[in-house]
């Protein structure tokens, strides 16, 4: 890779197919796994992050790289991601969008959050169940955004205007009491509304 990418924290970069193209040896101290395993891998694949509830996060359709390849800033999150040893270590993500020339990279800078946590350690901290109120063309463009589609590509899809679906993602957004659509997928992950 031409452009050099240096940290003192744990960094990655990957391109819009989402491959690891840097791993740095922050990134390797800091979750066990090193550069060889990751680069060149698709980032879902090694780093596999969940919320603190254990809803899936990286996942091909991820809506935070989706989003940051939009041109939106995309919100640092903390992240329970896999480790060498099979563990997960809770981090805080920040992602940067960048131009290598026509080429998008993102950056993704780990920051430690706590220990590592045993694998598939269950959290009891999950809200009891209530009632959605959305409605069915509510959860088609939810399953679209967790497809990683954009608002022109769901207007283009359903047949309806861009506005539209904008205004059905606030709803969904007000719904969830999430700030993001990323908030809004984990929680739709969390009461079953999307598969995992």
């Amino acid at each position: 890779m031409a452009t050099d990418f240096r940290s003192g924290d744990a960094l990655f970069v990957f391109d819009e197919e989402r491959r690891i193209l840097s791993w740095n040896a922050a990134a390797e101290e800091l979750t066990g796994i090193s550069s060889a395993d990751a680069v060149g891998k698709r980032c879902w694949d090694v780093v596999g992050g969940l919320d603190e509830r254990g809803s899936l996060v990286c996942h091909p359709g991820c809506s935070g790289a989706r989003l940051a390849a939009e041109g939106w800033p995309v919100h640092c999150q903390q992240l329970l991601v896999k480790t060498g040893s099979g563990a997960r270590r809770r981090v805080t993500v920040s992602t940067i969008s960048v131009r290598n020339g026509d080429r998008p990279l993102f950056l993704h800078l780990l920051r430690d959050g706590e220990a590592e946590i045993a694998p598939d350690e269950p959290s009891d901290d999950n809200p009891p169940g209530r009632r959605l109120s959305l409605t069915r063309r509510q959860l088609e463009v939810l399953e679209l955004i967790d497809h990683g589609c954009s608002a022109k590509a769901i207007a283009d899809r359903l047949g309806i205007a861009e506005p539209t679906v904008r205004n059905h993602i606030r709803a969904i957004l007000l719904e969830f009491g999430a700030h993001s659509q990323l908030e809004a997928l984990a929680a739709a992950r969390r009461v079953n509304l999307l598969e995992r």
